[in-house]
């Protein structure tokens, strides 16, 4: 029920934003290259498949710690977008230090849903920096 519940608040957050989103996808390239890992093994593990994370949490990581040397547009480049960044990379690197130690899937699932709302906070930081 807990992940029900964390599922639907984030579905909420993300429609909300999916139309800034895009526009901040297409500004930002490494947050949609981000993107595209993330969903591609957050919502297979929100399914019980960590098949997908244990599989790319490397090229995860890499691609978090991308974002801050990536080319940031100049309206993303405020203090909360770049710590919120920042927290990704030590996230992603967590979690990659997580699936190569072994770690139970259930410790995997809360360490990928922090590093998705995470993720989230960054687009919705970079949707309220458009206004």
């Amino acid at each position: 029920m807990k992940h029900l519940k964390t599922f639907l608040a984030l579905t909420f957050i993300f429609v909300v934003n999916s139309i800034s989103a895009q526009s901040t996808f297409e500004k930002w390239p490494a947050i949609k290259e981000f993107h595209e890992i993330m969903s591609q093994t957050f919502h297979p593990a929100e399914e019980g498949n960590f098949a997908p994370i244990k599989a790319r949490s490397e090229e995860m990581m890499s691609k978090a710690a991308s974002l801050l040397k990536s080319e940031i547009p100049q309206e993303f480049k405020t203090e909360a977008i770049l710590a919120s960044a920042g927290r990704l990379e030590t996230k992603s690197a967590a979690l990659h230090k997580l699936v190569t130690s072994g770690a139970t899937n259930e410790v995997i699932m809360k360490s990928i849903t922090d590093l998705h709302d995470t993720f989230h906070e960054i687009v919705g930081l970079c949707s309220e920096e458009k206004k």
